[in-house]
């Protein structure tokens, strides 16, 4: 396996961006970025054996600040929704910045994935580090994360994440990659399959409204496959809230530590496989319903709505206000650790 870096950019303050790049022995390759713990590129071969890069991502390293698709990037403090900005631990509230309609996403403005991480080559895989202040975001105590990525002879890209604290707080990490397996075009006519017989029915601003319901005889079902744009536009509140799929799904047979298949992603025109397991009790998938206008992507490349599909593992959004949803509260002296696998193959 080779690992190399190389200076990318750097802030305006001065401070280093790095670029990684991991490569296998068959040429597929990986690349990683500095800001937010980026995935920048993942390159695969498809059914011919002919490499393309896979996810979405920018050739500059300043349109990763504040880009509204969150591209590839690793959010935080809290992946994903916390309603109207509010929660309550140990009897306190906690007031978080409003940044998606009335409600808190990813962390907020200044989130992690907006933040220069620290990075290092380390034992086969590369890893980054960003140290949480207390108060950060609304958020209390003092957290460290590090994400590591590992790149395999066999094309499987494993990420895991541990972080500790030393206060009382909230913690919810996945990774924000957006997936299109033909290199382009767009996502629509992939096929999907997920391990998931139930989902967070929400209100219109994308919040829970409490308990999960069965995906059957509604376009939420993925247990049979079929393509993500052959239901997108029926009459249904979730998929007419979001401009389609935006949605968080249960991973059936959970258990806390435990991997899990959660889904399997292909396209027929390029061959291309990937199969997504996890630790984590959910599974977010958004079409990229709003991609219109983010920033040019590698080579110069404009993306579109619905030109890739991000699969965010992770816990339910605005656990912290659903005492009945796996808990995401984090305790000084203990450690949360979660792992996501993207395993790429090829269909012939």
């Amino acid at each position: 396996m080779s690992i190399k870096r190389k200076l990318w950019g750097r802030t305006p303050e001065g401070k280093p961006i790095y670029k990684y790049t991991l490569t296998n022995a068959s040429g597929a390759s990986v690349v990683l970025g500095s800001v937010g713990a980026a995935i920048v590129g993942i390159n695969v071969p498809d059914k011919n054996g002919k490499l393309a890069d896979v996810v979405l991502g920018y050739g500059k390293a300043e349109s990763y600040f504040g880009d509204g698709p969150c591209a590839g990037k690793v959010p935080g403090r809290y992946a994903n929704r916390i309603a109207k900005g509010k929660f309550t631990l140990n009897g306190k509230e906690y007031t978080l910045p409003v940044n998606n309609g009335p409600n808190h996403l990813h962390g907020g403005p200044q989130g992690f994935q907006n933040q220069v991480w620290d990075s290092r080559k380390r034992k086969g895989g590369v890893e980054f580090k960003y140290v949480s202040a207390d108060g950060e975001m609304g958020y209390p105590g003092n957290m460290v994360v590090v994400a590591r990525y590992e790149w395999s002879e066999e094309n499987e890209l494993r990420l895991t994440f541990s972080a500790k604290t030393d206060a009382d707080t909230v913690v919810n990490l996945t990774n924000h990659a957006y997936f299109n397996l033909n290199g382009g075009g767009s996502a629509l006519q992939h096929f999907l399959k997920l391990n998931c017989s139930e989902y967070l029915p929400t209100d219109e601003g994308l919040i829970p409204l409490g308990e999960s319901e069965p995906v059957a005889g509604t376009p939420m079902d993925f247990l049979n496959p079929k393509t993500l744009g052959r239901d997108i536009k029926k009459d249904f509140p979730a998929l007419k809230y979001a401009k389609g799929y935006d949605g968080c799904f249960l991973i059936d047979g959970y258990r806390k530590g435990q991997l899990q298949e959660a889904a399997e992603l292909w396209s027929n025109r390029s061959g291309r496989t990937l199969k997504v397991f996890t630790t984590q009790p959910g599974i977010h998938i958004y079409t990229g319903n709003w991609i219109d206008g983010c920033p040019a992507g590698k080579r110069g490349r404009i993306y579109h709505d619905y030109c890739a599909v991000a699969m965010e593992c992770e816990h339910y959004p605005d656990s912290p206000n659903h005492p009945d949803y796996p808990t995401t509260v984090l305790k000084p002296g203990k450690v949360f650790h979660e792992a996501i696998i993207f395993a790429f193959g090829v269909k012939k």
